[in-house]
């Protein structure tokens, strides 16, 4: 039997700015350009990145999880460095 391997990129979000709203539609805006799938985690949630609708669903007080199902993602990840949780 063969296996399915899946390729991605996994990172640490969190929103901290002052307006998490603005922070949210910057996100949205900059993972609606990309061709990957991407995709954000919260325990056992999960959303597709490119819903405003989905994110504000999940608790954006904590740390979550981004996906984003592709290994050359580095032009996304660099416009999401504000984001990223180090």
């Amino acid at each position: 039997m063969k296996g399915v391997y899946y390729i991605m990129t996994v990172k640490k979000i969190q929103f901290t700015g002052a307006d998490v709203i603005e922070d949210i539609k910057k996100f949205v805006g900059i993972v609606s350009l990309s061709s990957h799938e991407i995709d954000v985690v919260s325990g056992r949630y999960v959303v597709d990145a490119k819903s405003i609708m989905g994110l504000f669903s999940l608790d954006l007080s904590v740390p979550l999880t981004l996906v984003v199902h592709s290994e050359e993602c580095d032009d996304v990840i660099e416009k999401l460095k504000k984001f990223i949780a180090e």
